[in-house]
């Protein structure tokens, strides 16, 4: 046989080497000692009792943080695009029509999600830090009849916390399934998915959760489960076919369960931890805590002559802020300047709020009032130092 071509690389012969910092951005967000040191308890079969015992664990955990008694509960092995995926390519077939409330960039990628797969997408969109009525909402579901209407509940690309009063009950009477993206809102703020007749509700593990990037909690309401079970077609991922992620989970009632991927396990075991950190602050503190901290921050913002982004104080996110860019300074120095002076993340605009705001996320342990202080005196340093234009 001949002799290796690539030689060794030599970066992989030097220790890895990971800087801490201020995870002050939209996520992720810093993950806590004890979450990180469940992450290293030894690895075991994804397809042994005790690691059954800890999904059964996640699932009680996540019905808890979404206030669903659904049985059709789980996480899904990857981040909040595979759970908005697994949403989507489950629930709609091609051909069929679909509803994408466009308010930032989750309603856009939705919509290509849904475009990819061969449905008819249509689309009500509102600018950045807007959202709409339910007027609006009606209006759309009577014209286009969905079978599913999509809507960010907490928009981190412009900071907005749209309202789900009501919706739930619109799209039951036009037939159609509400789904809900929840990634950087569920456990920050009040989320109450049967109360508000949610089909399906995904979110992530990296935000208000703490859990390091790589799992995504997702349920499915009955309604939800029989439109996916009387599908015509395979869904187009085998690797998000519910029917298969449902017997992993011990969701279909079945006694066995069969191969169907390597769940990642210390994943997992990170996963359950941040659900157990959860429900020992409680749901009700943890949205409180969060609602004061943001409260707070807003207040040290416009005392400082910064302006927020979402004009409505109903309808600003707790978890992620918006905040103006400021006129006459390059947002993309003041991120680098307090990244590299203050060793903390903050960052820009995403999508269609590129260029217009800044944007600081304080989830799960970073909400604090002391954390709040600590972004304010960083934005305050960076702009007496950042070029600011005369123009």
């Amino acid at each position: 046989m001949s002799s290796v071509s690539i030689p060794p690389p030599k970066c992989l012969l030097k220790s890895l080497v990971v800087p801490y910092r201020h995870m002050f951005g939209p996520g992720p967000s810093n993950v806590p000692l004890r979450i990180l040191e469940a992450g290293a308890n030894p690895v075991i079969g994804h397809m042994h009792p005790e690691i059954f015992k800890i999904m059964s664990d996640i699932k009680s955990g996540i019905q808890y943080m979404f206030q669903t008694e659904n049985n059709m509960t789980l996480a899904v092995s990857g981040t909040g695009h595979s759970a908005m995926e697994c949403a989507i390519f489950n629930a709609v077939e091609p051909g069929e029509s679909v509803l994408m409330a466009v308010n930032g960039i989750w309603g856009e990628r939705a919509a290509e999600m849904a475009e990819r797969i061969g449905a008819r997408v249509n689309t009500i969109v509102t600018p950045p830090g807007g959202f709409f009525t339910n007027e609006e909402i009606e209006q759309a579901l009577s014209k286009h009849r969905p079978v599913l209407f999509f809507l960010a509940h907490g928009e981190s690309s412009t900071g907005v916390l749209h309202p789900l009063e009501g919706i739930g009950q619109l799209c039951h009477k036009y037939n159609c399934l509400f789904l809900v993206d929840s990634v950087a809102s569920c456990g920050g703020t009040p989320l109450y998915m049967d109360q508000l007749e949610i089909d399906i509700l995904y979110t992530g593990s990296q935000k208000v959760l703490n859990a390091p990037p790589g799992t995504a909690p997702i349920s499915f309401s009955e309604r939800a489960c029989q439109k996916i079970l009387n599908r015509r077609t395979k869904p187009v991922s085998f690797f998000l076919d519910l029917s298969w992620l449902a017997n992993y989970w011990g969701c279909d009632g079945k006694l066995s369960r069969v191969y169907h991927h390597t769940g990642p396990v210390t994943a997992f075991y990170t996963l359950r931890e941040s659900l157990a950190v959860l429900v020992e602050e409680g749901l009700q503190n943890s949205w409180k805590r969060h609602q004061e901290v943001a409260e707070y921050f807003h207040a040290g913002l416009e005392s400082m002559g910064l302006k927020l982004f979402v004009k409505s104080k109903k309808a600003r996110l707790p978890t992620v802020t918006t905040i103006i860019a400021p006129h006459g300074y390059d947002w993309k120095e003041i991120t680098a300047y307090i990244m590299k002076t203050h060793n903390l993340e903050i960052s820009g605009g995403l999508g269609p709020s590129v260029g217009l705001v800044l944007r600081v996320g304080l989830m799960g342990c970073n909400s604090s009032k002391a954390n709040a202080d600590m972004v304010l005196a960083a934005l305050k340093d960076a702009l007496k130092h950042c070029h600011k234009s005369k123009v």
